[in-house]
């Protein structure tokens, strides 16, 4: 594992998701090249999604073959299927309905209905998952530090045994959710933490300086090779000058 994070600083959030996006694309053409199949996991939130419809407006999405990639998600609302307030069909409207990727390739967290109870779901996404790990993970951050469904100060945030979690009682609706646990993230080749607003710059601050990950979870994430936070200039306010990025924005220079 490597401690190195990288802040990369956009002008706001539209620039900050079409930079993702053009990123994001060039990684995976890259990790193609390199591999058979690549594992991608989502994220929600306002700006994660926005990430997603950027991708699926890039030209360059068209060069990809999206049958060799797969896609997982790092949290889940539990509802119903299709329920408007599910990751998975945000992420299915935003870009997974623009792209030619095969159904067995999408891998959504259990809706309710599917298993008997919120840790059956958990039980069964984890079998699901297996020893997959993931080239690729992307992270929003709540304006308390959460990442996933993994909130300060819940038993969770500190779970190492389990791969997949019930939390019955979320802090935010809705209350009942199933995330991966911080071993699994952080089995990630790379995360990509994607934050926007002033809201997001305190936690932010606060992961940058290796506060307590049991009250800020943010602060215990580290991808294996790589672990970048891209956020816009309101969400970097409380960021030393020394940790963002001399080059404040991604150029086509490729990295690991």
């Amino acid at each position: 594992m490597t401690n190195e994070r990288r802040v990369l600083v956009h002008p706001d959030p539209a620039s900050l998701a079409a930079s993702v996006a053009a990123r994001f694309l060039t990684k995976v053409i890259d990790l193609l090249d390199e591999r058979e199949t690549v594992n991608v996991c989502l994220t929600g939130g306002t700006t994660g999604i926005a990430v997603l419809a950027a991708i699926a407006t890039n030209p360059a999405r068209d060069g990809i073959d999206w049958s060799r990639v797969a896609f997982w998600w790092g949290d889940e609302r539990y509802l119903p299927r299709g329920d408007p307030d599910r990751n998975e069909t945000q992420a299915r409207s935003a870009l997974l309905n623009h792209i030619s990727v095969p159904a067995e390739n999408v891998h959504p967290f259990p809706a309710v209905g599917d298993q008997a109870t919120l840790e059956a779901a958990a039980d069964a996404y984890a079998e699901e998952l297996g020893d997959v790990t993931f080239e690729i993970t992307f992270l929003g951050v709540g304006p308390d530090g959460h990442v996933a469904s993994l909130f300060p100060n819940h038993p969770t945030v500190l779970e190492t045994l389990r791969t997949v979690v019930a939390e019955p009682n979320s802090p935010k609706p809705p209350p009942a959710r199933l995330s991966l646990t911080l071993p699994v993230i952080n089995a990630s080749e790379r995360v990509w933490l994607v934050l926007a607003g002033s809201d997001k710059a305190g936690a932010l601050g606060l992961a940058l300086a290796d506060a307590s990950v049991a009250s800020v979870p943010v602060a215990g994430v580290h991808g294996r090779k790589r672990t970048v936070f891209f956020v816009d200039r309101a969400a970097a306010a409380e960021v030393p000058d020394g940790l963002i990025d001399g080059g404040r924005y991604w150029t086509a220079r490729d990295e690991s």
